[in-house]
């Protein structure tokens, strides 16, 4: 039984032998680079909430104009009671949207913000407004 079986196991072994001395495909990782983004010189991305309303803010939520959603909420835990600021970085140069909802209800908004030319944005009972 073992001779009839011996040229199966020599064709099996010298099979492997070929396969091992074939060209093997080598997969090396590459660094993965982000396209720069464009920049605009001297536009600084840091802005301040203020809460110049009479009500706490409960969330502050901003995302680029470009985006179709607003994003999670930037205070977290924490809330923006009247007379208190926040302090924020944008990722990007650009207009940027903004929301916020107040303690007891209601929802304020404001659109197409240019982040490089404005560093306030001004919570009031009416509503927001960009310095």
């Amino acid at each position: 039984m073992f001779r009839r079986l011996l040229p199966a196991i020599f064709a099996l072994l010298g099979a492997a032998t070929v396969a091992a001395c074939a060209p093997q495909t080598v997969y090396v990782p590459q660094p993965v680079y982000a396209a720069p983004q464009p920049s605009m010189p001297g536009c600084d991305t840091r802005f301040q909430v203020t809460n110049n309303s009479s009500r706490t803010v409960l969330t502050l939520q901003y995302s680029h104009s470009s985006m179709a959603n607003w994003g999670v909420d930037q205070l977290g835990q924490n809330v923006l009671a009247p007379g208190r600021v926040w302090n924020a970085r944008a990722n990007n140069p650009g207009n940027y949207d903004f929301r916020i909802t107040w303690a007891g209800g209601g929802a304020a908004e404001l659109r197409q913000v240019n982040i490089c030319r404005a560093s306030r944005i001004v919570v009031t009972n009416r509503g927001l407004y960009a310095q």
